[in-house]
């Protein structure tokens, strides 16, 4: 990532994405060292209240990632960004707390206690899986339309996303729609990894972008990861000895049947990939005029060959 210039009117925009699919945190409550929406909850706001302490216009957006939809949790969509918070008299002034932290506090909990109370889904395939690329699109959305109204360009967003869920093949093609915009934007996406498996897309986002990926080995200490590697802001970066990434996975997934693929075929006309030949793209319905002479090899060090039709990729 380039480096960004500051100057002393700068507001830092924190946009967090926070995966609440129920199905994945039961798994992560189920595990060897237990760890609940509600305790990631507690560290996460002591997270957002550090990062308003910052700086005095210092703003932030929580989006809830949930099973098959994505919702604000903090401001009210139809809020102004840019106007102070206020409690509207929906709650008790308390004398031990700084009421902006207090507005943010209760607007997060009461937006999330809503969301969750309002869940009528099942657990089939469509919904065990958080709308990322949903919320992904919202906070994009949004940090375009603060960023117009900023005409001395003193706003410098980024998007940092809590993931809980595996990867979701199917989201593959919007997912990837939404990093190349971010990347357009300048706008780094950080990712932290709290519970299962390296999620190889959000890899791609964060690396793709110039952000920061960070997997918690011991998700009860959040706050710590959270504190020392996602609360710097983006031109204090520049000098700080953060985590970056040795390797990191850019396996695409096949528009044909959405599944990660080593090896595959993509279309020389609009890219499209797909994990067997095919005479015809489903794509740009463009037609191959000759099928390959031999089958792509098994693995990951297959060498790139490169066609007029439909041509072998590996990864």
């Amino acid at each position: 990532m380039k480096e960004v210039t500051t100057s002393e009117d700068d507001s830092n925009l924190l946009v967090l994405i926070l995966d609440t699919n129920p199905f994945a945190w039961a798994q992560a409550a189920k595990a060897s060292a237990p760890f609940t929406l509600d305790d990631a909850l507690q560290q996460i706001l002591v997270f957002i209240n550090a990062h308003l302490a910052l700086k005095y216009d210092n703003k932030v957006v929580v989006i809830a990632s949930h099973a098959g939809h994505s919702k604000f949790l903090y401001p009210h969509p139809h809020e102004d960004m840019l106007a102070v918070p206020t409690t509207n008299g929906q709650s008790k002034r308390d004398a031990n707390m700084y009421p902006h932290f207090q507005i943010v506090t209760d607007q997060i909990v009461k937006g999330l206690k809503e969301l969750l109370s309002d869940t009528t889904i099942t657990k089939e395939e469509n919904y065990t899986m958080s709308m990322v690329t949903g919320a992904f699109s919202l906070a994009l959305c949004y940090i375009n339309r603060i960023t117009k109204l900023d005409d001395l360009n003193h706003i410098k967003p980024r998007i940092c996303i809590l993931s809980v869920s595996p990867d979701a093949s199917k989201q593959y093609i919007p997912l990837m729609n939404c990093i190349f915009s971010a990347q357009k934007m300048a706008v780094p996406v950080d990712v932290c990894r709290i519970f299962g498996e390296d999620a190889a897309f959000l890899q791609q986002a964060s690396s793709i972008t110039g952000g920061i990926y960070c997997k918690a080995d011991n998700p009860r200490a959040l706050l710590q990861y959270l504190l020392f590697t996602f609360l710097p802001e983006r031109y204090a970066r520049n000098y700080l000895n953060l985590p970056s990434q040795d390797q990191v996975d850019y396996r695409a997934a096949c528009f044909c049947h959405k599944n990660i693929v080593d090896v595959g075929f993509v279309c020389s006309v609009c890219l499209s990939i797909f994990c067997s030949w095919t005479p015809v793209c489903s794509t740009c319905k463009t037609k191959f005029s000759f099928k390959p002479k031999a089958k792509p090899l098994s693995g990951r060090s297959t060498p790139r060959t490169a066609s007029a039709a439909s041509t072998p990729i590996t990864n």
